[in-house]
């Protein structure tokens, strides 16, 4: 399996659209692009979903604001989470 996010949910606070969902990894996989689903992110928040205590925090891996929809991230190989995105106008 390959490296995957999914758009679970979106909305507006005041003139700001954000999103929200989950990514996933392969067993070698250790990040990848996560589609926000908004044409200008500013803010992008990750969790990891795991019980158990998680060695390294997922980062973003790019300078805000990302023009486009597309923000990659890093974590460690086969860890799964949440993300949340706040920026302009939704696709």
């Amino acid at each position: 399996m390959a490296f995957a996010s999914v758009i679970s949910g979106r909305g507006n606070m005041g003139n700001r659209a954000f999103t929200f969902g989950t990514f996933t990894n392969g067993v070698a996989d250790a990040g990848g692009n996560i589609n926000t689903g908004l044409h200008r992110c500013e803010f992008l928040s990750l969790q990891h979903n795991k019980s158990a205590v998680i060695a390294n925090q997922p980062v973003v891996n790019e300078t805000f604001p990302v023009d486009g929809s597309a923000v990659p991230i890093v974590t460690d190989t086969a860890e799964d989470g949440y993300w949340w995105a706040i920026g302009d106008m939704l696709l």
